[in-house]
């Protein structure tokens, strides 16, 4: 728990957005502005001008407070939340779990890394993505684990799933299609538009996510992601 509260007050101290990453964590622990202020005695409108840094940037006390209160409320909801967020990541070389300090729509993602969309692009918009996991698709191949799966989500399912060394794109669509648990969307790097299997697309139109190509230097998407 301990370890949980310093990364939630980490991320908000240090952002340079702090009102987005507060409504970031609130938004995870399905809490609305309503109930946490009530539960913090102060007015919604309080947590509003906060998360749209309205109010000047929250200090210790008052993310403490922060911290404290969307705790205690999802403890009081059977902590459904916080059994998720304290799973214990394994490191790996297959994948790299990250968040971001300020939830991004799906067309945000996209265009912070000039991805090309291959399909569902209409579904952007309403896509949220809280963060990212990175898979070497070879290695995914070689050396992924059923007990490793839950990992690839890190703290939130609403993600981008972005597959390194893929080959046609069909193996990442095909493990995306089986895993009862789906990100917000999926990203291909390694092969041109021409090369991606029209396979890997259908699949991503019948399950409804929103798949994208980025065609740059691994190297460059990786600088471009920890800008974040």
């Amino acid at each position: 728990m301990e370890k949980l509260s310093k990364t939630i007050a980490g991320e908000i101290l240090m952002s340079e957005d702090p009102g987005s990453a507060m409504k970031k964590w609130r938004e995870i622990f399905e809490i609305s502005q309503t109930e946490l202020a009530a539960s913090m005695d102060i007015t919604p409108s309080t947590i509003s001008d906060y998360e749209s840094n309205r109010r000047e940037s929250p200090g210790i006390k008052v993310v403490k407070r922060f911290i404290e209160t969307i705790i205690k409320i999802d403890m009081e909801r059977g902590s459904k939340i916080l059994q998720k967020l304290n799973i214990n990541e394994k490191p790996s070389d297959a994948f790299e779990v990250k968040n971001f300090s300020s939830v991004l729509t799906g067309l945000d993602f996209q265009k912070m890394l000039e991805a090309i969309s291959l399909t569902n692009a209409d579904l952007l918009e309403k896509k949220k993505v809280y963060g990212y996991t990175l898979l070497d698709s070879h290695k995914i191949i070689m050396d992924f684990q059923y007990n490793d799966f839950q990992k690839l989500y890190g703290s939130i399912s609403e993600r981008a799933f972005i597959f390194t060394n893929v080959s046609s794109g069909r193996s990442p669509m095909i493990a995306v299609k089986l895993a009862p648990i789906k990100p917000s969307l999926i990203v291909i790097h390694g092969l041109k538009k021409k090369d991606v299997d029209p396979l890997a697309i259908k699949i991503a139109e019948k399950e409804g996510l929103p798949l994208l190509l980025i065609e740059c230097e691994i190297k460059k998407l990786k600088e471009t992601l920890n800008k974040y």
